[in-house]
C-alpha cells in the first residue's frame, strides 16, 4: 500500500508554535530539542518492568492458550525467552522508578522539556512520561489520546502511523466521545496515511484526539511519550483540545473518566 511522503522535521520554535495547534502530526529535529538519558540495556528495563505491579502488558499471537500461558509466566520465565514473545507493554507511572533505573530522569529530561515549553509561553495541567515497549511485528491499538504527546524513540525502530487529515477518519465529535478505539486501523487509502519511521533519538509530535497506531520493526523497542494534558499557549488550547474541554464543561462528570485512556494501548 502506497504511503504519502512525510513532511520535513520542524527545526525552529516558530514552526513549532504554529504547527502544534492543528494536525497533522510532525517530527521535531534534534536541533530543536534532544532529550538525553543513560538508560540501562533494553533487556534490563524489561526485567525491571515485568516485576512491577504497575506494568500493563498484552501478550499477542493467534493461539489463545499460548497467550494465556505466557501471560502467567511473563514475570518468571527466562528473560531472553520473554523478549522473543510477541507483546506490547506500557507503564504510566514512571515515578515509581525515579529512585531506581530512572534516577535523574526528571532533572535530565523532564525539566529541560518543561523549560523549553515554558520559554515559548506554554502552560499545562499535567506533563508526565509514559514508557512503551514491544517486540517486532507487534502493533499498538488504533486509538486517540486526550492529550498531546511528544514521542521519543529510545531503543530499536518502530513506525508511528497517523493520518494527514484526521477529521476524515476520526471526526472530532466521535474522538471526544471516546469512540475511536480498535485493535486495527480502519480501511483507508495509503496516501492518506502519515507514517514516520523512528529510530533511536527520533521525536514525533502527536496531536490530541488524533487517531494513531504504532508498529514495532525491531526485535525489542523502547520509547517514551511525554503526555501533556490541557496544553495551552497564551491561554489558548489547540483546536481539537478546545472541543474536548467544551464537551467536559457541558458534561463535567465525564472528565473524571479520562484516565480510562490507560486501557487503550
Amino acid at each position: 500500500m502506497t504511503t504519502g511522503t512525510a513532511p520535513a522535521a520542524v527545526t525552529t520554535t516558530e514552526e513549532f508554535t504554529q504547527l502544534w495547534r492543528t494536525p497533522p502530526n510532525f517530527r521535531l529535529a534534534p536541533s530543536l530539542f534532544q532529550p538525553e538519558f543513560a538508560f540501562p540495556t533494553t533487556l534490563d528495563v524489561l526485567d525491571r518492568l515485568r516485576h512491577d505491579e504497575g506494568t500493563k502488558v498484552t501478550l499477542l499471537g493467534q493461539d489463545p492458550a499460548v497467550r494465556t500461558a505466557r501471560a502467567l509466566a511473563f514475570r518468571r520465565a527466562p528473560l531472553d525467552e520473554v523478549a522473543s514473545w510477541p507483546f506490547r507493554l506500557v507503564h504510566f507511572d514512571l515515578k515509581r522508578f525515579y529512585a531506581d533505573f530512572l534516577t535523574g530522569f526528571q532533572r535530565q529530561v523532564m525539566i529541560p522539556w518543561r523549560l523549553f515549553l515554558t520559554g515559548l509561553g506554554f502552560t499545562w495541567h499535567r506533563c508526565y512520561p509514559v514508557l512503551f515497549m514491544s517486540t517486532a511485528g507487534c502493533s499498538s491499538t488504533y486509538h486517540v489520546d486526550n492529550s498531546h504527546g511528544l514521542v521519543w524513540q529510545v531503543r530499536g525502530t518502530k513506525t508511528f502511523h497517523s493520518f494527514r487529515d484526521p477529521e476524515r477518519h476520526a471526526p472530532v465529535d466521535a474522538a471526544v466521545l471516546g469512540e475511536i478505539s480498535s485493535e486495527t486501523s480502519p480501511p483507508h487509502d495509503g496516501v492518506d496515511r502519515l507514517s514516520f519511521s523512528m529510530g533511536p533519538g527520533d521525536l514525533v509530535w502527536s496531536h490530541v484526539l488524533t487517531p494513531h497506531w504504532v508498529t514495532a520493526e525491531s526485535p525489542l523497542t523502547l520509547s517514551i511519550n511525554f503526555s501533556h494534558g490541557g496544553l495551552a499557549m497564551g491561554g489558548q488550547y489547540s483546536d481539537r483540545d478546545r472541543a474536548l474541554r467544551e464537551h467536559w464543561d457541558a458534561h463535567p462528570e465525564q472528565a473524571w473518566l479520562s484516565d480510562l485512556r490507560n486501557v487503550r494501548y
